[in-house]
């Protein structure tokens, strides 16, 4: 049966969508906007990505996400914290302030249930997600953890068997970008900066690990060459 994707427009959502694609096909991809700085971009990104694979794409509001969360990625009065290459190890960045400057309280449990109920009513028996390892040590909705919970959980909510699952979640950042370009990914198209801007910021967390994964898999040459900002 096709998938369900979440599709927020970045490496590990675009990496996901075009495996589904090719395992199972797509029923939906789903972009949500709850008010974040890069909402416009990632709904952008996503849109061009499923425009290209000729799939069905649906922007989702959640406005009152915004008016409940503290996180810096949806008030603009608190900055977006600022990390280099060589800090994305260390505890701040990782559990400490930079983590919880972002952190958005369950917004991927939030967004899984979403989309199971779209995968019900459409007929769908999976939600696939960008998740991966790396992440997964900062934000437990990251996590194999998650994973399994959520799938303990949709056995009640669902009638359909519907279960979730990340085709990158054992991967670090970089091994997601070689997948990526083996299986042709859209990754000339992704938008993974936490703020909305003409271009990536270059100084977010997201745009440094962004980069290093780049780097590390000799994309960075061929990312900046191919660049289609959306």
């Amino acid at each position: 049966m096709p998938a369900i994707v979440l599709l927020s427009g970045g490496l590990d959502s675009a990496v996901n969508l075009k495996r589904a694609y090719d395992q199972t096909g797509v029923a939906l991809a789903l972009t949500f906007d709850y008010g974040q700085r890069a909402a416009a971009r990632e709904a952008a990104a996503a849109a061009l990505m499923c425009r290209q694979l000729d799939l069905p794409h649906r922007l989702i509001p959640l406005p009152w996400l915004e008016e409940i969360s503290p996180s810096a990625l949806l008030r603009r009065g608190r900055p977006v914290p600022e990390v280099r290459l060589d800090q994305l190890e260390e505890e701040r960045v990782n559990r400490g302030e930079t983590a919880e400057a972002v952190w958005i309280p369950n917004r991927n449990g939030l967004f899984v249930n979403i989309a199971a109920t779209f995968a019900e009513g459409l007929a769908a028996d999976t939600i696939v997600a960008g998740f991966n390892a790396e992440e997964a040590a900062t934000f437990p909705d990251n996590s194999p953890d998650f994973v399994s919970a959520s799938n303990a959980a949709l056995r009640f909510s669902t009638r359909r068997d519907v279960r979730l699952l990340s085709y990158t979640q054992d991967l670090a950042k970089p091994d997601i970008v070689r997948l990526g370009r083996h299986i042709e990914a859209l990754l000339a198209c992704i938008w993974s900066c936490y703020l909305g801007g003409r271009e990536h910021c270059g100084r977010c967390e997201s745009c440094a690990r962004l980069e290093r994964a780049l780097r590390d898999a000799d994309a960075w040459e061929w990312f900046n060459l191919n660049r289609v900002v959306p």
